[in-house]
């Protein structure tokens, strides 16, 4: 690429809060700890969260639109498995509480929906974002306050499936 069209495209890229080219956090890596807002405007401590066992982090695009409907509604259908395997399960999106409340109660979701406004955990995680910055589909397991797994191609209604899994190959292989 030219010159001046790499800085053109990096200038855009900047100018609609585009960071396509994040590296995910690895396999191993500490889980970042932040607070951040969930969709009831409280503060929720990723570590206290992650010492209650496994926890999903999953990352979406934006609260109520099809596929993000479809994923976590597909969490919300396997609920009682993902619990019975000892997973917490958190949502990340860049919209509001208010968005995110409104996303919980429409689709009666029963897991923690973090409100991300300002991006702080999807650049902790190295989620890569979309145009205007929303964050990519992607979701992490973490074990032990360490990154136990990684799917950068998560699924929209199959999700709950691939996350089950990939909890009996980490069990498989300990």
């Amino acid at each position: 690429m030219k010159p001046a069209l790499a800085l053109l495209a990096m200038s855009i890229s900047t100018l609609f809060g585009m960071n396509l080219h994040a590296k995910p956090l690895e396999v191993g890596a500490p889980a970042p700890v932040l607070t951040v807002p969930d969709q009831d405007g409280k503060p929720v401590n990723l570590a206290d969260v992650y010492a209650r066992g496994i926890t999903l982090v999953y990352f979406y695009p934006k609260a109520s639109t099809p596929g993000c409907t479809a994923q976590a509604c597909s969490l919300r259908d396997s609920i009682t498995e993902l619990k019975g395997l000892g997973v917490e399960v958190v949502g990340v999106s860049k919209d509001t509480p208010a968005a995110q409340k409104a996303f919980a109660e429409k689709y009666q979701l029963p897991f923690t929906l973090l409100a991300d406004a300002d991006g702080q955990v999807i650049a902790a995680f190295g989620v890569p974002t979309l145009p205007l910055g929303f964050a990519q589909r992607q979701s992490f397991l973490v074990k032990d306050g360490k990154i136990a797994w990684h799917s950068a191609k998560a699924q929209t209604a199959t999700h709950a499936a691939e996350v089950e899994a990939a909890i009996a190959e980490l069990r498989a292989a300990q």
